[in-house]
């Protein structure tokens, strides 16, 4: 069996979906790994890497694959040039990629969409949704603190004292949950909220303030939260408001697998913060939870 590792595409997109290591795993168990030159080089991994691992590199490795992999869905130039019968795994927002899917179904692709992989014991290992969830949170923080004028912890000097920041976090999933431990270890003062009952008691045992509002909660399938209807989504918004005002940054990462990101804070809500305030919107690929 062939294993073709294409090199990504999108813009900004600086990962690799398969590393020397695992390369030397699967061809340690008779697989063929095929790795399109310059693959890994935005994750710091050289082409010489990955063929002392056993790869080949080719150029074309995708015509004569068995098995595509990469992490973005596979470009539509890749599409055309997967030979019927292959399968392609990735992660594949489905809603968003429809073109794409028909794309794979007229060439006979078997397409596997990470995100899709059920969060129980058994596929631990191929939660590749979790693992990617927990590295976002953690860059919320760090970018909300690059581009914040203010210290984030409390600052006492002979001089005053700075108090620290005040951050809103909107979704405590796996990112949400990282975005508030990574805040509170830079020395932040976190509030956070979820639509989901049980996601209160996971923020305090961040040390977080859990924002709770007079509504019915949201529990879904599998740990997610459901959709909201209009009203309920109008009047969270409303409750939101003044937590979302007093905010140095408000930070979101509320999301439906597979589905549009829910609309949690409107242009007239991030027009209240106050001056020189943040927001990182981790939702924005998929419409974003803040509007504008």
């Amino acid at each position: 069996m062939m294993i073709a590792v294409t090199r990504e595409t999108r813009e900004g997109e600086a990962r690799v979906a398969m590393v020397p290591e695992l390369v030397g795993k699967l061809t340690g168990l008779g697989y063929d790994v095929a790795v399109e030159p310059g693959a890994g080089r935005h994750a710091l991994l050289s082409d010489e890497e990955y063929v002392e691992a056993g790869a080949v590199l080719d150029h074309d490795a995708v015509a004569s694959a068995d098995v595509v992999v990469s992490v973005q869905p596979p470009a539509p130039d890749v599409v055309r040039r997967i030979k019927r019968g292959a399968a392609t795994v990735s992660f594949l927002p489905v809603n968003q990629e429809l073109g794409l899917v028909a794309d794979l179904r007229d060439v006979g692709a078997t397409a596997f969409a990470m995100e899709l992989v059920p969060r129980i014991s058994r596929a631990q290992s191929m939660d590749a949704l979790s693992s990617q969830a927990l590295v976002s949170g953690y860059r919320c923080a760090i970018v909300a603190a690059g581009m914040l004028r203010r210290f984030f912890p409390l600052n006492m000097t002979a001089a005053g004292t700075v108090q620290p920041a005040d951050i809103v976090v909107l979704g405590a999933g796996v990112a949400g949950l990282q975005t508030i431990a990574t805040c509170k270890r830079l020395g932040a003062v976190v509030k956070a909220y979820d639509v989901r009952a049980a996601a209160a008691e996971e923020i305090r045992s961040m040390g977080a303030k859990a924002i709770e509002l007079e509504l019915e909660t949201l529990e879904g399938a599998g740990g997610y939260a459901r959709e909201m209807t209009e009203d309920r989504a109008k009047r969270q918004m409303e409750l939101l408001a003044p937590y979302i005002a007093e905010a140095d940054a408000l930070i979101t990462t509320a999301a439906v697998p597979g589905r549009q990101a829910p609309l949690l804070v409107t242009a007239e809500m991030v027009e209240a913060m106050r001056p020189g305030s943040v927001v990182v919107d981790l939702a924005s690929e998929t419409g974003g939870n803040v509007e504008g």
